[in-house]
């Protein structure tokens, strides 16, 4: 008798044991599947940006995030104590050197996010050749703040962005793309180089399109945290929705013209998420760039949004920020 009950524990508990896995394997294989990739940037903040990002998204349970990092790494000192937090293979810092390794596995992930920046060496061609492949078959992608500073002469990656500043871009890479005063979206053929931004401060965003999935339920305007507003951006501005506005300090006020600051792109049957906001630790710790992200990457991943606007999201009187904890 006392073996057949110690029996029936012992199958109690491996059923349990049991449910729990299958349940745990399940949850995961369910979340959407996120590949950060950086390395090279000349934003001192990318390596904790980086795992700023991470986090924001896998609190809401819906991501599961890997990062992807180029052995050569360019500007990661100031910041060197989160560079191990990425579980990656350490890197060598110096000038922006292509990484003839860097080919991380794409097709395995839902979307890619890119948290490189301005003077970023280019990738091996065949890791071009693959991302543009994913995207173009359907793959998401989000380009974070100085994401659209890079790879000025990637043909594909410029389609991508829609948009994008320095690195040499001129008339030639496209024209300038803005809202006029009449609330027009225009594109300005105008030539001159792309890229600029006044003093980091804090500024007013307006909500431009109210009815996609990103920005539904926003308000229609907010305060965002101390950030650079990209001014003069340009590009192929193929395909591209804008959903939020700002004004640069850099154009004259009279102008009325304001700058996209939240926008789409499609590529193919991509899906591209593309915000300027980002410069440093107080932009990626403003709660509207915290949602834009977490909403942003499930959009560019499925094409729909889940999320709900969180409590905390600013109004048009002052922004609103949260103190970033790493959870190890």
């Amino acid at each position: 008798m006392k073996k057949i009950v110690m029996k029936k524990k012992t199958f109690k508990l491996f059923f349990t044991l049991s449910i729990i896995a299958l349940t745990s394997c399940f949850g995961q294989n369910n979340k959407i599947k996120v590949l950060i990739v950086d390395g090279q940037n000349n934003h001192f903040i990318w390596p904790k940006s980086t795992i700023m990002i991470k986090q924001y998204l896998e609190e809401t349970e819906l991501f599961a995030v890997d990062i992807a990092r180029t052995k050569y790494l360019f500007n990661s000192t100031s910041k060197k104590d989160w560079l191990s937090y990425a579980n990656v293979s350490e890197g060598v810092e110096g000038k922006p050197k292509t990484d003839p390794d860097f080919s991380p596995d794409f097709a395995k992930y839902d979307v890619v996010i890119s948290n490189f920046g301005f003077k970023a060496a280019p990738w091996p061609e065949e890791t071009q050749a693959n991302f543009e492949k994913f995207v173009r078959k359907g793959g998401g992608f989000v380009s974070v703040h100085a994401a659209d500073n890079c790879f000025p002469n990637w043909l594909a990656y410029n389609k991508m962005i829609g948009i994008g500043g320095w690195g040499g871009r001129t008339e030639k890479h496209g024209p300038y793309l803005y809202v006029d005063k009449n609330n027009k979206v225009i594109k300005d053929f105008t030539s001159g180089s792309g890229g600029a931004h006044g003093k980091k401060e804090a500024f007013l965003i307006t909500t431009y399109n109210a009815k996609h999935p990103i920005t539904k339920g926003f308000p229609k305007q907010w305060m965002h945290a101390a950030d650079e507003c990209y001014a003069y951006l340009r590009g192929p501005a193929e395909n591209v929705k804008i959903l939020a506005t700002a004004v640069s300090t850099k154009k004259p006020l009279d102008s009325g013209q304001k700058e996209p600051v939240v926008m789409t792109i499609k590529y193919k049957k991509g899906r591209i998420f593309h915000t300027t906001l980002g410069h440093d630790e107080i932009g990626f710790s403003s709660v509207d760039l915290i949602t834009l992200l977490q909403r942003g990457t499930e959009w560019a991943a499925k094409g729909k949004v889940t999320q709900e606007l969180p409590k905390d999201f600013p109004g048009t009187d002052k922004s609103s920020s949260r103190k970033f904890i790493l959870k190890k």
